[in-house]
């Protein structure tokens, strides 16, 4: 059996300095506001520009791809959502200093879900922005090769996850099993439509309790909806919220909840093996994600 595998390495490094040579050299006029490191994600490098705006960076040549998805994409589908969404402001190119495209986004206010919880209450808003973005996608839209995808192509590296993890905490037990289980022996038969794809705590700010804001569009496809879904379990601290979710989100099969809790299963379990071994942040939303699987509902 393979080893744990932790957050992946950034390709190339990347700080204040080469940010602010980038901006001046090709958006001068913004090139002096105040900078910041902001965040380091696994596929990107955040940086806060001013108070307003952010500059965000590819870590890796596997998510150039995303970054210009999120470019193209994310602008046509947030007119309609209810939430607001970093919508890039403008682009940055590839030159000597950097090799890859870049964006200046908007500056979303809040903290993350994992920081500041989300209250109850935000249960049915947070259903309506999965309802309102869920919509068919269009013919040319990104496909992504680990989200929107069915469970079973995931299904043996995770199973290899989940025993490595059996043998380090007991939050990978039959009702876990069990449920995943039944995600994996659903059948996917629903029209693709726009999903986030990385829709975990750390991807959705939160001001007082309240959504402030949905941030990280990488992972932006067409897909099966289940994979957002599976952030009801993701975000929401109790099962009467979750409850309450599912409730506003409205009529879908039952094999699409049963996939969504599959998808949950997934993130929970990603996040907690890989954050045992160099990330306690994501560790901890990964045990408490497997937590509320054995809750319920589900």
């Amino acid at each position: 059996m393979s080893q744990p595998v932790s957050s992946p390495a950034a390709e190339i490094a990347v700080d204040c300095d080469l940010v602010r040579s980038l901006l001046r050299a090709q958006h001068p006029d913004i090139s002096e506001l105040p900078l910041q490191e902001a965040a380091i994600g696994w596929d990107n490098f955040t940086f806060r520009l001013g108070e307003e705006m952010a500059v965000r960076l590819p870590r890796r040549t596997a998510t150039v791809l995303q970054l210009q998805h999120e470019q193209k994409w994310l602008p046509v589908i947030a007119e309609n959502l209810p939430l607001p969404v970093p919508s890039p402001l403008r682009l940055g190119k590839p030159d000597n200093q950097y090799p890859w495209p870049w964006s200046i986004l908007p500056w979303l206010p809040g903290e993350t879900a994992d920081v500041t919880p989300i209250r109850d209450d935000q249960a049915r808003p947070f259903a309506r922005f999965l309802r309102a973005l869920h919509i068919p996608a269009p013919a040319d839209a990104p496909a992504n090769p680990s989200r929107g995808v069915p469970l079973t192509h995931r299904a043996a590296s995770m199973e290899e996850r989940m025993h490595r993890l059996e043998q380090k905490t007991s939050l990978i037990n039959s009702i876990v099993w069990r449920a995943w289980n039944s995600g994996l022996q659903t059948v996917q038969g629903e029209p693709a439509t726009w999903i986030h794809g990385d829709l975990h705590p750390r991807n959705v700010l939160v001001q007082s309790g309240a959504l402030s804001g949905i941030i990280d569009w990488a992972d932006i496809a067409a897909g099966d909806r289940a994979t957002d879904l599976a952030s009801i379990w993701l975000l929401l601290p109790t099962i009467e919220s979750r409850q309450s979710a599912i409730s506003e989100y409205g009529n879908v099969p039952s094999a699409t909840w049963l996939r969504a809790v599959g998808w949950a299963i997934l993130f929970g379990v990603l996040l907690l093996e890989t954050g045992l071994v160099d990330n306690p942040a994501h560790a901890k939303i990964g045990a408490v994600t497997l937590e509320r699987i054995a809750e319920g509902p589900h």
